[in-house]
């Protein structure tokens, strides 16, 4: 397995990697984002070329190599993100038989029944009679051939057990296929397909896999939903789920914004049109995780959605979710209750990228929303548009574009605007933020734990120093530090690929070295001296060491006086003094060092 490893790292280089996810800007010799792993609004997330690691030096503290981040972001193990990786290199994984299937994770299981299950669907379409009906009618709607086939559509045979039965012929067990979303138990012995007589929709993760599907009825059939989704399963998640999202990324980032609409079809006929920086909700509502995923892209959003002002629906909350955590959002008014899907179908693809590029900021759609259709001379229409956009307007953060659309009312309906600003004192409006999403907890680093770092980063900077390092200065530091410091002295200029190598390649020593050696290629960027860093962290160490070192003695002091060993409390005494005055002697050397 570890000549795989170092074959995808050889092939893949880890800034194509983490640019697939998230944006990446050029920051020097390095690259930098907002991290994808927990909130912020200033860039602490770095990506060394050189040394082929990453970090955060914000508030998740994460990092590591390509492996790691695909695990995480992906929410995978390693076995899985190895096998992503490898198929982005071109690598035919060496580990083959009873070997593999003993790194076959359940999440891969589930991977490979919704594959089979989206061939099966696939085939139903193009060779069944119902299927043939089914893609008629697609072609009806707009949808070329081409499409259908990119976007893998299928057909569900309108029979109780069609796919259960195919995919337990293929050697998949019941209690799999249930687990996968796909059937539901009907008793200990028989389970049912979930989707019947339905188009089929396959649903797919950021490399393009399969993770669950939406069936959309086909015919007449009342007594059923229109659309129904596989439920939450190991792969699939609704709140973070965005429907073409393998697609769209990449076109999201280079046009830096992303258009949102509501429906699977919507989304097929916009990358049709030429519009392929479109994904879809798939009917479920705008959840913060599915914004903090779109964010790794661009702030830019542009919405197709039927919106109006009744109430505070599920469409207005993500919306204010995203204004309140920096998004520019942007309308698509859609008229005459046409979606976007019809609006390709009946008026063409350049009326599509006409309604894009025509895309209203979100205040002035609801201004004018509000406005349509009422007298602004009627007392009662007054109050009722005042009613509508107030909570609206009280939300913008900004004063400067508050105060322009509260200007704006009191023209349109000839209102002081001393008057709204009163009225909009009286609102009390939902607070939303990114604190839903749930973020990753770590433990806040110690002083020591952070003076170490800056230790072994103006190491790794400058290894001739290591021999300016005493005995005494590593022994309280962690046995991972105290490895690095003593390779470092036994070989100043040994590299960061040579150190990890020595000491195992663990995650830890992966992280830790991620972290020093993006934060030695900043501070060679920034105006730090290296020396006054060096001798600030050693003076701090020695300090904290004798602090510990004295704290000790005045325990054991205090133990002895109780026990009345006063003979031996003498001895400690001296210690105790000799540790003070060693501190007072390390201050005034470090004091002159300085100066």
């Amino acid at each position: 397995m570890t000549s795989d490893i170092e074959e995808i790292k050889s092939r893949l280089n880890i800034v194509d990697v983490v640019s697939s996810y998230i944006k990446l800007e050029k920051a020097g010799i390095n690259y930098r984002a907002r991290c994808p792993f927990h909130s912020e609004k200033s860039p602490s997330f770095f990506v060394s070329p050189a040394r082929q690691t990453w970090h955060c030096f914000g508030g998740c503290s994460e990092g590591g190599d390509m492996f790691k981040f695909v695990m995480k972001i992906e929410g995978v193990d390693f076995p899985d993100a190895l096998k992503m990786l490898a198929q982005k290199a071109g690598v035919r994984l060496k580990i083959q038989g009873k070997e593999w299937e003993q790194t076959k994770t359940e999440r891969q299981l589930m991977i490979s029944i919704c594959e089979a299950s989206c061939k099966f669907y696939e085939t139903q379409l193009k060779k069944s009679k119902t299927g043939e009906e089914v893609k008629e009618y697609l072609l009806k709607r707009g949808m070329k051939e081409e499409t259908i086939n990119e976007w893998r559509l299928g057909y569900a045979p309108s029979v109780w057990q069609g796919l259960s039965d195919f995919l337990i012929g293929q050697g998949y067990e019941k209690e799999d296929i249930v687990k996968a979303g796909l059937a539901s138990k009907k008793d200990s012995q028989r389970i049912f397909d979930r989707f019947r007589g339905r188009i089929m929709f396959p649903i797919f993760d950021f490399n393009s896999q399969v993770i669950g599907f939406t069936g959309r009825i086909f015919g007449k059939n009342d007594d059923e939903a229109k659309y129904l989704n596989v439920p939450n399963t190991l792969l699939y998640d609704k709140s973070r789920a965005l429907y073409g999202m393998d697609k769209a990324k990449m076109e999201i980032r280079q046009n830096d914004f992303c258009v949102l609409v509501e429906g699977n079809v919507d989304c097929i006929m916009s990358h049709q049109a030429g519009i392929k920086n479109c994904i879809a909700v798939s009917g479920t509502a705008l959840t913060p995780i599915h914004l903090g995923i779109i964010k790794r892209y661009s702030s830019n959003l542009v919405l197709a959605f039927d919106m109006d002002l009744a109430g505070n629906n599920a469409t207005k909350k993500g919306i204010d979710l995203a204004l309140k955590n920096g998004f520019d959002v942007k309308v698509i008014p859609i008229v005459e209750e046409k979606d976007p899907a019809d609006i390709v179908l009946l008026e063409g693809d350049e009326k599509w990228k006409e309604l894009i590029s025509n895309a209203k900021p979100i205040n002035e759609f609801y201004f004018n929303l509000a406005l349509k259709g009422r007298d602004v001379n009627d007392l009662e229409s007054k109050k009722q548009i005042v009613k509508n956009l107030l909570p609206i307007f009280k939300k913008i953060a900004n004063n400067i574009e508050q105060s322009y659309w509260i200007e704006n009312l009191s023209h349109k309906l000839k209102i002081k605007e001393e008057d709204i600003r009163s009225e909009m004192k009286k609102i009390n409006v939902e607070e939303s933020s990114f604190e839903d999403v749930k973020l990753i907890e770590r433990e806040k680093k110690t002083r020591k734990d952070l003076l170490e770092e800056s230790l072994l980063t103006v190491l790794l900077i400058d290894g001739s120093k290591s021999s300016l390092i005493e005995e005494s200065d590593i022994d309280e530091l962690s046995p991972l530090a105290k490895d690095v410091i003593l390779l470092i002295k036994e070989k100043p200029d040994i590299s960061f690929e040579e150190i990890n190598k020595a000491l195992g390649n663990s995650s830890e020593i992966v992280n830790l070295l991620s972290y020093v050696a993006i934060s030695s290629e900043l501070m060679k960027d920034s105006d730090i001296k290296i020396d006054e860093e060096w001798n600030k962290c050693l003076m701090e160490l020695r300090m904290l060491k004798g602090k510990k070192d004295r704290g000790d003695l005045s325990q054991q002091i205090k133990d002895l006086e109780k026990e009345g060993a006063f003979d031996k409390i003498k001895e400690l005494l001296d210690k105790f003094n000799s540790l003070i005055k060693k501190d007072e002697e390390n201050k005034k050397e470090d004091k002159s060092k300085n100066n």
